[in-house]
């Protein structure tokens, strides 16, 4: 049998941590969308983009540039969401990631899987490389609408 004070703790606790992650979740969308944030990320890109390829083969500097970055631009995030959040702790935040990452919006999602996932990153790598280079898809000049009525069908002003 439960106690109904137990269950009124366990309430105001979860939804104090759904809380908690809601607020770090709205936080960091507001870091990563500061241009000061971006400037710093697209540094970290712009520095080390090069060194990346398509081959299924990782070189041994994707591992060394991967650390780098978790250890520059995650410590960044850190450090600004204990400055706006008292008592953060990323460690228990990407405890609630994982429990309730498919709540997070896809841009934020990317971004914090990146610190996590190897493939992501060099994914993240790749496509801003090809972006750099100019190979992108961008299917706007080749849209073409046709239509799907015969010209003979097509109405021809007379009313009938």
């Amino acid at each position: 049998m439960v106690d109904e004070d137990e269950e009124v703790l366990a309430a105001s606790r979860s939804s104090a941590a759904d809380m908690a992650f809601d607020d770090a979740i709205d936080c960091i969308a507001n870091i990563i969308l500061d241009p000061e944030f971006e400037q710093f990320h697209t540094g970290f890109m712009d520095k080390h983009y090069m060194e990346f390829d398509d081959s299924e083969e990782n070189k041994l500097s994707y591992t060394q540039i991967f650390n780098e970055y978790v250890d520059l631009v995650e410590k960044h995030l850190e450090q600004l969401l204990m400055e706006r959040i008292p008592g953060f702790n990323m460690n228990t935040f990407f405890e609630l990631f994982v429990q309730h990452k498919e709540e997070v919006p896809g841009d934020i999602f990317d971004m914090l899987l990146t610190f996590t996932d190897f493939l992501a990153f060099k994914a993240m790598f790749l496509e801003y490389r090809a972006e750099k280079e100019g190979r992108n898809l961008d299917l706007s000049q080749g849209l073409v609408v046709t239509s799907l009525t015969p010209a003979s069908l097509k109405h021809t002003g007379s009313s009938e």
